[in-house]
């Protein structure tokens, strides 16, 4: 791996997520009848982040739930030709119907990982609306999708790649961006 450019430390993911935490309450006029969702695995972190910033903020509390999107890729066929996918769970603590559904993700790359999120949301419920909010948009959509929320815009190319260390997995939050490496 060549050098990493850190383009968000610890103070600057802590930024980014209070703002977003804010615009969400502004967008929905308050957290009344929000549920943030987010998917495994750093996706689940930051929800619960922007869950502690929204009670400073509201002084109420909103409900956190975790959706994993395994059998929902559409490149399930291709990774696991010979085993069998690893599940981790989808749970919600309450009801999405007619819920407002604020879908959270580290990375927004080509949207399918966001797709499968909303195909697995929609066969456990009906909600009223579903909206996204990601840590980084690194741009090149393959698919129709655009996040409300966004902690920070970072154009790449397709050689380089975004890598999200949160504290409760990695030991510390930073955000850098890489060159791949060819194999």
């Amino acid at each position: 791996m060549s050098k990493a450019t850190v383009i968000l430390d610890q103070q600057a993911v802590r930024r980014a997520l209070t703002r977003i935490a804010h615009e969400i309450i502004e967008h929905n006029k308050g957290i009344e009848d929000c549920i943030l969702i987010g998917i495994k695995t750093r996706g689940i972190f930051i929800a619960n982040r922007l869950a502690e910033r929204i009670e400073e903020i509201e002084g109420s509390k909103i409900s956190v739930g975790e959706v994993d999107i395994t059998l929902y890729r559409d490149d399930l066929s291709h990774k696991s030709a010979n085993k069998e996918p690893l599940l981790k769970g989808t749970s919600f603590p309450v009801d999405v119907n007619e819920k407002k559904v604020i879908l959270v993700d580290d990375v927004l790359y080509t949207g399918r990982t966001v797709r499968a999120a909303l195909d697995a949301i929609i066969d456990i419920g009906r909600p009223s609306q579903i909206q996204l909010a990601v840590l980084i948009d690194r741009g090149h959509r393959e698919l129709p999708i655009r996040p409300d929320y966004i902690g920070k815009n970072v154009p790449t190319s397709k050689s380089e790649m975004i890598v999200v260390k949160l504290t409760e997995v990695d030991t510390q939050d930073e955000v850098t961006i890489e060159q791949k490496t060819s194999l």
